[in-house]
């Protein structure tokens, strides 16, 4: 039987135990929960507010070709990509008499068919307008009606960026945008808003206005239907006093940074200031601090205890092997 000196002495040491772990948390633990500061100073820079959103690369003017008379297209003369002028001839097409003449010469043998060739002249398919063929949809040999298309042009390729309503009031002719490609992300491209559209359209429940926006110049791979990322400068500013998004808090219903005080400058107080823009990373301050400002940003960097020569006492220990 357990003597009742054993079980007290038992209980005194696992008491001593527990307090020497839960003093070892807590040291760590104050020592950890001490909340450090950086000290920065405002930046100048530059700095704006935009509109983002997505859109499709889309022909300005979307041209389709149709030919005056049906028939049998004998001949095509340009290739979809290719670059035409105005009155350029596109396409060389029979009428449905004139193929079907030709047809029955070329029974009666090569001279007979060369006259009638002749005699009778094809039809030409020209282009109404200087641009780019972006859809071709004959072949030679295939026969089509006065209302099929044959060709599709346009003047330039142009973003239709698809513009909540919420913030189609901020958007204005004549703003910057930066266009983007889902196809090709590392190609950024300048533009400008030229047109809003009047007219909304129902999209998920949302009012959207489509935007058209020009851009600055169009790469090769820039094809219609490509989806777009547009981003829609709003507002910017050059030289403005900037400081991380981070360091300004809301108090009170009021923007503060935290600044030292005292002239040890051991204590801290939140001073106002008023802010401007604002992007993902930094904000303007219009009023409130100076270029030599000093302010308190929170160290949220991570940083492990120091071990300081103690170990874990709940980690386990590996034997030590001997000599």
């Amino acid at each position: 039987m357990v003597s009742r000196n054993k079980l007290v002495g038992g209980g005194v040491l696992v008491a001593l135990v527990v307090i020497g772990v839960a003093g070892f948390f807590f040291v760590r633990g104050k020592g950890a929960s001490e909340k450090k500061f950086d000290e920065i100073r405002p930046t100048r820079g530059t700095i704006s507010s935009s509109v983002s959103t997505t859109g499709a690369v889309e022909p300005q003017n979307r041209v389709k070709i149709q030919s005056s008379v049906g028939g049998r297209i004998e001949e095509i003369l340009v290739e979809e990509g290719q670059i035409v002028k105005k009155g350029e001839v596109l396409a060389m097409l029979s009428s449905t008499e004139r193929a079907a003449l030709l047809d029955a010469a070329k029974l009666q043998g090569k001279s007979e068919q060369d006259y009638w060739q002749k005699v009778y002249k094809e039809t030409a398919v020209m282009a109404p307008m200087e641009g780019q063929v972006i859809v071709r949809s004959v072949d030679p040999g295939q026969t089509v009606t006065a209302s099929d298309s044959l060709f599709v042009l346009s003047d330039r390729l142009i973003v239709k960026a698809y513009v909540d309503e919420t913030d189609i009031g901020r958007v204005k002719a004549g703003q910057k945008a930066v266009i983007g490609l889902d196809a090709y992300p590392e190609i950024q491209v300048n533009g400008v808003v030229g047109h809003i559209y009047y007219e909304s359209h129902l999209q998920n429940n949302v009012n959207i206005y489509n935007v058209d926006v020009l851009p600055e110049r169009i790469p090769d791979v820039f094809r219609s239907g490509m989806s777009a990322n547009i981003r829609i400068i709003v507002q910017e500013k050059n030289n403005a006093l900037l400081l991380p998004i981070r360091a300004v808090q809301s108090k009170n219903g009021k923007s503060v940074v935290l600044q030292k005080s005292g002239e040890s400058g051991s204590a801290q107080r939140y001073s106002p200031v008023q802010i401007g823009l604002q992007d993902d990373r930094n904000i303007e301050i219009l009023e409130g601090l100076s270029d030599n400002s000093v302010v308190l940003l929170p160290d949220t960097s991570f940083v492990l205890p120091k071990n300081n020569g103690g170990s874990n006492p709940f980690t386990p220990q590996r034997s030590k092997k001997k000599p």
